[in-house]
């Protein structure tokens, strides 16, 4: 359990959640990142972590792993699934693009499996249907358009396309040299386009002087652009050829969209291992600024860490001076921490940073600690930070912090982290020390792992006079 809703937002894994999207090569990763959670599952967090950790040798050793062309083509899918439907050719062309950066991944995955073991688990079942690939390398060019050859019919208008092209220019030259010689034109000027017919620029004292249609004129109105009659014919059936060239290009499509329907189940496969290398690998690209690394894992509740650094402080300073890091240990005799020491000394920034590695480590993050830390598995983490006065729930900031305290001493247990900052604060000193140190003891009874930051002094003798809780001091530098 996750203990308040915005414990993200308290903590800051929403600024290492938007660092993550920003890192995605396309909505297929991103869309992981926002599905990202803590999980208490040793399992899994293990699993997550050890492919994490691959990717991140994969970045670091600078190897040649494919990174171009992921697409995400859900939307797509949700057109190829209706019957008699069909996507565009340049559509077709990212499909197929991106269909070869998984048959690419999985090779590279395959022969690197006895050293990136977790990944190659990932793509092992994925099956990228070489008939889908073969049948779009024949059927598409380079630039995403369908080939001439894509069908006899197909090719058979193409070539009389080309011939009545062929023959409509060189008619409308023919023309076009007549007026030139006879000055009906206009300086500088050659035969145009216009609403896809081939024209001739006349002078427009001279339109007379020459059979055809208008189609348009200069802007001055000088000059005019006139389809001769004997293109007619010639752009007529060019016309009729045009429309006759996409309705078979749609059959075509239409054909290899049926071909995606049948596959679908097998692309949807293919495409969530393409979203969890780009999740993955986004996840590598964040390890790499933040220095992380792999501890020691146990399936039980530890907190054991060497050099832990704050990881947005981190990234705040990485570059301009140097970060103080913390050694923390809790063990099973003494489970909580009470930290204590001036304003501005950093008690806050150290429960801070407990509660983001911790919480990044159990949704599949590498975290800033030396790699022989110990991270262990925590069933929940709750959170009391800050000054949470609710105007809207009528709660003032202290009713906030009691309403708190007794959610902690409800759903409290042996696998849960606490953390509260500033325990006791926002009332009386005489009452809230008192319930304060009613809170520790009722939460070192239920064996309750955590850190707690005070200035109370009755809260640091409470540490020192019972077992299961410690005091920790920071300094004013």
């Amino acid at each position: 359990m996750i203990y308040p809703g915005d414990l993200e937002q308290k903590l800051g894994f929403d600024q290492i959640r938007l660092r993550l999207t920003n890192y995605c090569l396309c909505s297929l990763g991103q869309r992981l990142v926002g599905l990202m959670k803590f999980s208490p599952d040793f399992e899994e967090v293990k699993t997550r972590l050890l492919q994490n950790l691959e990717f991140k040798q994969i970045l670091d050793k600078g190897e040649a792993f494919p990174t171009s062309n992921f697409f995400d083509p859900e939307i797509l899918f949700q057109t190829v699934a209706i019957e008699e439907s069909f996507i565009e050719e340049e559509e077709f062309l990212k499909i197929g693009l991106s269909l070869q950066v998984i048959v690419d991944c999985q090779s590279f995955l395959f022969k690197t499996k006895e050293v990136y073991t977790e990944l190659w688990k990932l793509s092992e079942p994925v099956n990228v249907p070489t008939r889908i690939l073969n049948t779009l390398l024949s059927k598409l060019d380079e630039r995403g358009k369908i080939k001439d050859n894509a069908s006899v019919e197909l090719a058979r208008i193409r070539k009389r396309l080309r011939e009545e092209e062929g023959r409509a220019r060189k008619i409308t030259e023919q023309i076009f040299r007549q007026a030139v010689s006879h000055g009906w034109v206009p300086d500088g000027v050659s035969p145009a386009i216009r609403e896809g017919r081939v024209v001739i620029p006349i002078l427009s004292e001279h339109k007379r002087k020459l059979k055809g249609f208008i189609l348009d004129e200069s802007a001055t109105g000088q000059t005019i652009y006139l389809e001769p009659a004997e293109v007619l014919e010639a752009n007529n059936e060019i016309r009729d050829l045009e429309h006759a060239d996409r309705r078979e290009v749609i059959k075509i499509l239409k054909e290899l969209t049926a071909l995606l329907r049948s596959h679908l189940p097998e692309l949807r496969q293919a495409y969530q291992f393409l979203a969890w290398i780009d999740f993955t690998r986004a996840k590598a690209k964040l390890a790499q600024d933040l220095d992380a690394d792999l501890p020691n894992l146990t399936n039980s509740p530890d907190l054991n860490w060497m050099h832990a650094r704050h990881p947005l402080l981190y990234l705040t300073l990485k570059g301009k001076r140097s970060i103080v890091p913390l050694t923390i240990d809790l063990t099973l005799n003494d489970r909580m921490l009470l930290v204590s020491g001036p304003n501005a000394g950093g008690k806050s920034v150290c429960l801070k940073t407990v509660g983001l590695i911790q919480y990044m480590g159990q949704s599949g993050l590498l975290v800033p600690l030396h790699d022989k830390s110990t991270l262990g598995i925590f069933q929940d983490v709750f959170l009391d930070i800050g000054d949470q006065q609710s105007i809207e729930n009528d709660l003032s900031t202290y009713s906030s912090h009691l309403r708190n305290m007794s959610h902690f001493i409800q759903h409290a247990s042996g696998g849960t982290l606490v953390l509260m900052d500033e325990l006791g604060a926002g009332t009386d000193p005489n009452f809230g020390g008192g319930i304060a140190q009613a809170v520790l003891a009722t939460l070192l009874e239920k064996q309750v792992w955590g850190v707690a930051t005070t200035h109370y002094y009755n809260l640091k003798l409470f540490a020192e006079n019972n077992t299961g809780i410690r005091n920790g001091a920071m300094l004013f530098d």
